[in-house]
């Protein structure tokens, strides 16, 4: 067990690391994920207040849509990822970091009160439910089993209240942080033991800890907050130019936009990139290389990939470094080794989405 953000959390369960990783990628894994912030942002005025806040086009958002979207300041630093939902009850559904929660609320919750004192209608509520992740190819199969819904009909990224497995009140996302198919259970606190333990009956779920997680969100290309992306990443730099909505582009109205959209035109120093390498893996910190022995940047996330058989690592490199196939160096322990810039996600991304 491992504290973090004020929690405890496992980093693995009795299967090693590896062995849930693939567990994971062949079957499915539940990961309980209370930790993250949950809210909910409610109001006339909601869209209004999220979109002050974030880059994302949340009013193009069907009922029931959800997208990754980043808050970010006005010097175009990533504050934090979060998601967001328009439901069809008439909020916004909110999940963040664990790491940023006591800053994402109070930068929502300054919102909230700044456009109340303009007469505006909004409100934000902190949702104090449990947060149980199933992700893995088997892991729609294994919740249907369990609601009346038809999962067929639940794609990537898209939201339903239901009941499931008894537990009435759940909202369940199609979403996940593994590059696997998986929903990620809103689910009332009274009832989440309940919950797991009925997942945990079929014998394609296992647990699943802090290792596995991050080992699969890093397979699939995904940022970890505080150490691929912070408050001086840009989401050019970040490479997470998409969650840029093409409405708030054209009236530059989020936070650094005027630092930010310059960048898009080639205006920037550096860029997140992906890196693979034999031999001993790249961890956060270790200095990149050109091919001159020079320094030019530095792996801020990195392990051994368990589906891959070699090392994968993201860091950031100045843009004339950034094309895939470009050979660099990696200091490993103070030796140098060959690495190569590489595509991400390295390993095949699964999400459910209708043809």
């Amino acid at each position: 067990m491992v504290a973090f953000a004020g929690w405890s959390l496992p980093v693995q369960y009795r299967d090693s690391h590896v062995a849930s990783h693939l567990h994971t990628r062949r079957h499915c894994s539940l990961f309980d994920v209370s930790h993250m912030l949950q809210t909910k942002i409610l109001g006339c005025d909601r869209v209004k207040l999220m979109e002050s806040l974030v880059v994302g086009d949340i009013a193009e958002l069907r009922p029931n849509q959800g997208t990754l979207s980043l808050f970010t300041n006005e010097a175009g630093g990533i504050l934090d990822d979060l998601i967001v939902t328009s439901t069809s009850e008439g909020y916004l559904y909110v999940v963040s970091n664990a790491g940023c929660w006591d800053k994402d609320l109070a930068l929502m919750q300054g919102k909230v009160r700044e456009l109340q004192n303009m007469g505006s209608d909004v409100s934000l509520e902190v949702v104090d439910n449990g947060l149980l992740a199933l992700q893995g190819p088997t892991a729609a199969q294994v919740l249907q089993a369990g609601v009346a819904d038809d999962l067929r009909k639940l794609p990537f990224m898209t939201s339903a209240v239901m009941e499931v497995f008894g537990v009435s009140g759940c909202r369940v996302t199609r979403c996940g942080y593994t590059g696997e198919d998986g929903v990620e259970i809103s689910v009332p606190a009274a009832g989440a033991v309940h919950l797991a333990t009925a997942l945990l009956e079929n014998p394609e779920v296992k647990l699943a800890g802090l290792a596995a997680r991050d080992s699969l969100r890093l397979e699939a290309g995904l940022c970890l907050y505080g150490s691929d992306i912070d408050e001086h990443t840009t989401p050019v730099e970040g490479s997470l130019s998409w969650t840029l909505g093409k409405r708030r582009r054209t009236a530059m109205d989020f936070p650094g936009a005027s630092v930010i959209l310059p960048q898009l035109k080639g205006k920037v120093q550096r860029r997140r990139v992906g890196l693979m390498c034999e031999g001993a893996p790249m961890r956060a910190h270790s200095p990149i290389l050109n091919m001159e022995g020079t320094m030019i940047g530095t792996v801020t996330s990195g392990c051994p990939s368990p589906c891959l058989k070699k090392n994968v690592a993201m860091g950031y490199v100045p843009c004339e470094y950034s094309r895939p196939g470009t050979p660099l160096l990696v200091e490993v322990r103070r030796k140098q080794q060959m690495a190569v810039v590489s595509k991400m996600p390295f390993v095949t991304t699964n999400y459910y989405t209708l043809k």
